[in-house]
């Protein structure tokens, strides 16, 4: 026994010594895993929180991009683009003004295709015109009527209007810009002198260059001449051309003798007629310049007492041609027959 003992000993020993060592170890071991379980399970919790669910890839959207939600597939809401206006004047047999007429009394048509007046009103509403005054050397017997003829034009005007006036003879001036002051046309007639020849279409051009400028939507010229055009550079199919794109009426005074001594003279009257004509305004001819300012009142009477239909084209054309408008008037009993004048067409924008 005693030699079982002795022979164990060093085995317990050893035992008690690897037992020293590998409880420790172990207890090391065990912390360690204990801690990386937890840092691992601790991870994996973060991963699920904080990485966000995949999404496919969007393409970036360019600075100047609009919302999807905001297109509504049509072009942009512009007020009154596609309204078209007439401005009518109606008189009667003895071309006296009829006021007083409803909006019943018109029937209005573009093409042959009869258009619902959405706009219909008489008021008086500022205007910007234009004086496009013959200064030739044929207006020299003719020259202090005609002076006469614009002022007492002018003393028609609204606080609102403006005034520009051009003069021609060879070439065609702008003598007085754009203003509010009737004495500043008036003024600028008295000293002018008639001299020269007759460049009309060249004056119509300036002035319907000038009315770009102009700040109210009503727009005329008023040309007094006494003959047909002898020295433009523009020809009668550009003129006439550019007065049909442009929103101006025209009226006009021609003074004219009993005879004609040239062509052009005889063919003036057409002229200013057919100018008129197509822009709903009036063209009188006159042989006595005693005539002229009584005249000019009468269409600064016109000018201020006029009808305007308004419509928005039932096939609407963004074709550039021009667009024939015909209006006609139902007229009330116990009234003669009118007469209408009105614009006769108007060219479509181009887009």
């Amino acid at each position: 026994m005693e030699g079982m003992a002795s022979s164990s000993e060093p085995g317990g020993e050893s035992m008690r010594v690897r037992s020293k060592f590998l409880y420790p170890v172990a207890a090391f071991l065990l912390v360690v895993l204990v801690i990386t379980g937890a840092s691992f399970a601790q991870l994996s919790t973060n991963d699920v929180h904080v990485v966000p669910r995949s999404t496919p890839d969007t393409p970036e959207k360019p600075a100047n991009s609009i919302d999807p939600e905001l297109q509504t597939h049509t072009a942009p809401i512009k007020k009154d683009v596609d309204l078209v206006l007439v401005p009518v004047t109606i008189t009667d047999q003895m071309d006296r003004l009829i006021t007083g007429l409803a909006k019943d009394n018109f029937q209005l048509f573009e093409g042959k295709q009869r258009q619902e007046i959405r706009h219909f009103s008489t008021e008086d509403a500022p205007i910007s015109l234009g004086v496009i005054f013959d200064m030739s050397g044929s207006m020299v017997s003719k020259i202090e009527r005609a002076r006469e003829a614009v002022v007492e034009f002018c003393k028609s005007a609204n606080p609102q209007d403006e005034f520009f006036m051009v003069t021609f003879s060879d070439v065609p001036r702008l003598v007085t810009d754009f203003t509010r002051n009737v004495d500043e046309i008036q003024n600028k007639l008295v000293f002018t002198g008639p001299k020269g020849r007759t460049a009309l279409l060249d004056a119509v051009y300036l002035g319907m260059h000038k009315m770009k400028q102009a700040k109210n939507q009503k727009k005329a010229l008023l040309i007094i001449s006494d003959g047909g055009d002898n020295h433009s550079r523009y020809t009668e199919s550009e003129i006439k051309s550019q007065i049909k794109e442009a929103d101006v009426m025209i009226y006009s005074v021609g003074i004219y003798d009993h005879s004609f001594p040239t062509i052009e003279e005889k063919l003036g009257p057409e002229l200013l007629n057919e100018m008129s004509e197509v822009t709903g305004g009036r063209s009188f001819t006159i042989d006595n310049p005693n005539d002229l300012p009584d005249v000019a009142s009468k269409i600064g009477m016109q000018l201020r007492n006029q009808y305007v239909l308004g419509y928005r084209p039932s096939k609407v054309q963004h074709d550039g041609k021009w667009h024939k408008i015909k209006v006609k008037l139902h007229i009330p009993k116990g009234l003669p027959p009118l007469q209408v004048y009105a614009r006769t067409g108007y060219y479509a924008a181009a887009q």
